[in-house]
């Protein structure tokens, strides 16, 4: 099981009739009755990717905004455009260049080295700029944290504009316009904008028309907004869905460029295509340290310059993919043998600055805890940190900030800059708050599945006709279904041995599925075995013909009867705070020791993770078991010295003990434990 826990939603059954009956397909007033949608009117409104846009001047501080650019167009003054060397501070960057240039403004685009000035708006580019005759700084997906630079600029004579859309902290910079949807004196209705999505609305309330610039831009938008991850509800809906049928036929020759480069066929570009194919290599402009080979993609009208920038673009993701695997195996060879940590936090002198947020990520998702990678430079060090399981970094950032010389970002991302002789101690607070975190029972490995499906709904039709909740991404997800109780067939590798093809079949039913990164080892399944899958469905396509296969997210045993996943006696236990409901709740009986010990001596050896082996225990003797019940179990077994358990990440490997197996298991510690709380 790669998910600890499936939350799977259930449908209310009037909810899917009278979706059904206004005319959604099946499967589609499933998954929408499954995200509350009530009826008809509510699914418009979640799905609706027309729907009219907020006014700018909603937006606090964007009447001056508006007005000191307008007011520097008019004088002819030079206007530097300063954003981020992302997605979103890229295309926010060039949109609001191009607009302004257009209109006639005399503008200069910025933005920082990664490696040479690190992020947002820094004395370095602010005296550059002063020194090439520039009035007034518009920033773009940065400088909401720029207290200090502000001053700066107010000593030079440099007028401050700033858009943003990151977390506000208490004191918002001195400037003369401070435009993000954050702040906490701002009343406009959507939140979640990207800040090319802010920097649209800059240009819209310069320009008057909302839908003109749309119709000139929706493809930077688009692009900023799906690779920065932003919710594709309401406003960013309409953005993504216009920008697809921009890009789907761009005259942007840079993008066509990088599309035809990439391999991504315009005519069937979608949400994740920029996700997986696009946006990794306009990031590797500035991961990599050549963010004018970016700029240009966006900016020029020659198709020769822009094709060698995307044959340039494509060439350093390329070397961006080969430092980022090094730079994986140099951090996972450092982790600890036993216990997964808590909290990860790891540093070294020899990381590129660039990339350490990509592999902070995967660490993040494969030891399922937040992770911290520091890029040492003498004796201080430049770290890129990502969330999971609902962790907030901005607020632990915020808690820890005394130990930090700066930080920046929000709750599943963010960065920060620390010394040296800092990083023990905060490595011990950090790994100390995540440990609080999840032991307020917070999992760790959750998969939100929409809601279980019979095989028959599984029809090409039916699949089709979920192309209604396009375009998906953040906040309007691809739908995850769930079907119980298949036989696994058949399995082979594919791709290399890189990927598990499965035959499933469900009474006459049979169903093909595949199953990336995967392995029967890794998935811990073997034909024969009775399983749950989450899946995406999808259309195959293979020589013009059309069939229904599962994109499989996850695999767990079947059980027919109950399997919690629920751990909180067990960790009270342990902690010393178990009551004595807990205490009877946790005690095994005679029975379930003598279950959970004859399917161990059964098997030659066991690497799983607690909730596989769980589920499997409960299919095999179908009895019912929680995790924690488990776990209690495996303990008084060590106890007596019946077996070893070795913690591998997410796995524990069981190994029998030779010897008598004839323990007094009343002997055990756990047991003892148990007796006193239950009794008291």
């Amino acid at each position: 099981m790669k998910y600890g826990i499936w939350k799977v939603s259930e449908p209310e059954p009037g909810a899917v009739n009278a979706l059904a009956g206004s005319g959604y397909g099946p499967l589609v007033a499933m998954v929408l009755a499954s995200r509350g949608i009530g009826g008809p009117k509510e699914a418009k409104m979640y799905l609706d990717c027309n729907a009219p846009l907020p006014d700018p001047f909603l937006m606090t501080d964007m009447d001056k905004a508006a007005g000191r650019v307008g007011l520097a167009m008019s004088r002819g003054e030079k206007i530097a455009v300063f954003g981020d060397y992302d997605v979103d501070g890229i295309t926010a960057t060039c949109l609001l260049t191009d607009f302004l240039r257009r209109h006639g403004a005399d503008a200069v685009s910025y933005i920082p080295g990664r490696l040479e000035e690190g992020y947002g708006l820094n004395p370095i580019a602010i005296r550059q700029l002063h020194s090439q005759g520039v009035k007034l700084i518009v920033t773009v997906d940065c400088g909401i944290t720029a207290v200090s630079e502000a001053e700066l600029c107010r000593e030079l004579g440099i007028d401050l504009v700033i858009t943003d859309h990151h977390e506000c902290k208490q004191v918002l910079p001195n400037a003369a316009a401070v435009v993000d949807p954050h702040r906490p004196d701002g009343g406009y209705p959507h939140k979640n904008l990207s800040g090319v999505g802010v920097a649209f609305k800059l240009a819209s309330a310069l320009s008057g028309s909302q839908e003109d610039v749309l119709r000139d831009y929706a493809d930077m938008v688009c692009l900023g907004t799906v690779a920065d991850v932003m919710p594709l509800q309401g406003e960013n809906r309409v953005f993504v869905a216009k920008g697809l049928q921009s890009l789907a036929d761009t005259k942007r020759p840079g993008i066509a460029a990088l599309m035809a480069e990439s391999g991504c066929d315009p005519k069937s570009i979608t949400a994740s295509s920029i996700g997986f194919i696009l946006a990794p290599r306009i990031n590797a402009a500035g991961r990599m340290g050549q963010i004018d080979l970016a700029v240009e993609l966006f900016l020029t009208d020659d198709p020769l310059r822009a094709a060698e920038a995307a044959r340039g673009l494509c060439e350093l993701n390329r070397q961006r993919q080969t430092v980022e695997s090094e730079i994986y195996r140099q951090a996972v060879a450092m982790l600890p043998m036993g216990k997964p940590p808590e909290a990860i936090v790891l540093a070294d002198e020899s990381w590129h600055q660039g990339v350490v947020g990509i592999v902070a990520s995967r660490i993040a998702e494969e030891y399922s805890c937040p992770t911290f990678l520091i890029c040492l430079d003498g004796e201080r060090g430049k770290a890129s940190s990502r969330s999971h399981g609902g962790f907030n970094l901005f607020a632990s950032l915020s808690a820890l900030s005394p130990l930090l010389e700066s930080y920046g970002g929000h709750e599943l991302a963010a960065g920060f800059t620390i010394t040296r002789e800092n990083i023990p101690e905060f490595r011990r607070r950090v790994c100390a708050m995540a440990a609080q975190f999840y032991t307020d029972g917070v999992p760790r490995t959750t998969l939100d599945v929409d809601c279980a499906v019979p095989p028959e709904l599984l029809t090409i039709p039916n699949i089709d006709a979920l192309q209604v909740l396009e375009p998906c991404g953040n906040g309007c997800p691809k739908p995850v279904l769930m079907m119980k109780n298949l036989v696994i067939e058949r399995i082979s590798m594919v791709g290399g041995g890189r990927h598990m093809r499965l035959r499933l079949r469900s009474g006459r039913t049979g169903i093909n599925a595949i199953y990336f990164s995967a392995n029967p080892q890794a998935a811990s399944v073997q034909p024969g075995d009775l399983v749950d899958v989450a899946f995406t469905p999808q259309i195959n396509e293979f020589r013009g013909e059309r069939s229904v296969q599962m994109n499989v997210l996850d695999i767990r045993p079947s059980c027919s009867a109950e399997c919690s996943p629920e751990t909180t006696a067990y960790r009270d236990m342990l902690s010393g705070s178990m009551t004595h409901r807990e205490a009877a709740a946790l005690l095994p009986d005679r029975r379930m020791l003598a279950l959970v010990w004859r399917y161990l001596a059964a098997s030659e050896a066991v690497q799983e993770s607690p909730i596989c082996l769980c589920r499997k225990i409960v299919r095999w003797s179908g009895s019912p078991m929680s995790l924690g019940q488990l776990l209690t179990c495996l303990d008084i077994f060590r106890d007596v010295g019946l077996l070893t358990i070795q913690q591998q990440h997410k796995y524990i490997s069981i190994h029998l003990t030779p010897g008598d197996k004839k323990a007094d298991l009343s002997r055990s510690q756990t047991m003892q434990r148990l007796l006193r709380a239950k009794e008291s």
